[in-house]
């Protein structure tokens, strides 16, 4: 039997709340995990908001060339930072999973932070794992939603001010999660 998978990003958006218990989620935070340990953006991108949603929400010039110029390359930065954050031996640490403070999860409407299409957005998830039998957790800097699907979209920061990753407040144990509006 052969399954076809759409794009997400080919189609319109919904006003649906994501849910972190979907199975759908569960596979991006996997990708996202494995991107961190084997240092590479591309086992991370499903975890990534998608292109093509990108394209339809930013009302920017060439919002398909600040996804792939801007995005997707502070998404290599970042990864790599968090690689180097779990230490000489990154296959010793064991993913548990991620952290998303519902509660603080908000619509970003139409005509806000150069959208044209509006989304959901939640900043301070966590990303939560296990090292050397310790719990650690770093921030993932926020997630918006497509189609009722949390998707990262700045992994280590928002704003920059350099051309480096960033790990978004790492800690001992699980961390801890702010309300917050990053646009």
């Amino acid at each position: 039997m052969t399954t076809t998978t759409a794009d997400p990003g080919l189609l319109p958006q919904t006003n649906q709340l994501p849910s972190i218990s979907t199975p759908e989620f569960q596979a991006e935070t996997e990708a996202l995990w494995a991107g961190v340990v084997n240092d590479s953006v591309q086992a991370a991108l499903p975890a990534f908001f998608p292109e093509g949603a990108y394209v339809q929400v930013k009302d920017i010039s060439s919002p398909q060339t600040d996804y792939e110029d801007r995005l997707v390359a502070e998404v290599g930065l970042d990864v790599d930072a968090a690689h180097q954050v779990l230490g000489p031996d990154p296959g010793s640490a064991g993913l548990v999973g991620v952290v998303v403070p519902q509660q603080y999860a908000h619509w970003v409407p139409p005509g806000t932070c150069e959208n044209g299409v509006g989304n959901y957005e939640v900043a301070n998830s966590r990303l939560v794992y296990e090292q050397d039998g310790q719990t650690r957790s770093f921030g993932l800097a926020s997630m918006i939603s497509w189609r009722g699907t949390w998707y990262v979209v700045h992994l280590g920061a928002v704003e920059r001010s350099s051309d480096e990753g960033v790990v978004e407040d790492p800690e001992a144990g699980q961390g801890s999660s702010a309300p917050s509006s990053t646009c």
